[in-house]
């Protein structure tokens, strides 16, 4: 079973067309499709060929309200705060990110991604989608010594160590792989990531 996620598309439906171009069974949009909201009805027509099996969370520059309505005009899967059951694995996904400078659509505090993080808490195996990279690792790291991820994320991946973890918003981490204890984790990124998830046999 093939996954693609990919975040923070911002506006760039050329970027958008050619993840609706890869075959996979199940599409993750893993935030930040435009930008402070604005012009996101443009986006759902390149990808509403695959509807059926998208799936989409709010990233820092979309609201909660944005995701609902453009999932509801265009067919997709809401997401945020959502599971779903992939051979034999829990997917889940939750947007938004922690704070940042610039006081944009969808953030939450870092109590507010906690609480809301642990309802997926005591789920084996998990793939973990969040718009929020971890803090202090590959996936948030801006430059040498400047890492702007969530301590809640980081502290939910150390605690529950998800089998799998996905996130964007740092977009100078795009594509980075980091292994934080038995969670291999990617920031997805605009190009995408493909995961190959097996049937697990119990």
């Amino acid at each position: 079973m093939r996954l693609l996620i990919f975040s923070d598309i911002h506006g760039d439906t050329s970027a958008l067309a050619r993840l609706m171009e890869v075959e996979a069974d199940y599409y993750f949009a893993a935030g930040d499709l435009c930008d402070w909201g604005r012009g996101i009805e443009r986006l759902g027509p390149v990808m509403q060929k695959r509807a059926d099996r998208t799936y989409v969370i709010p990233g820092n520059h979309e609201s909660e309200q944005d995701i609902a309505r453009f999932c509801e005009q265009f067919g997709f899967h809401n997401f945020h705060g959502q599971t779903i059951e992939l051979n034999g694995y829990t997917v889940a996904g939750l947007g938004y990110s922690n704070p940042t400078p610039f006081n944009t659509p969808g953030e939450y505090t870092e109590e507010e991604l906690a609480a809301r993080l642990s309802k997926f808490g005591g789920l084996d195996p998990l793939v973990l989608i969040c718009h929020a990279p971890p803090m202090g690792t590959k996936l948030d790291k801006v430059r040498e010594g400047q890492h702007f991820g969530s301590r809640a994320v980081r502290n939910f991946i150390d605690r529950n160590q998800p089998a799998y973890f996905y996130c964007g918003h740092i977009h100078e981490a795009a594509g980075q792989h980091d292994t934080i204890g038995k969670t291999q984790g990617w920031n997805a990124g605009k190009r995408g990531q493909v995961l190959e998830l097996d049937a697990l046999v119990r």
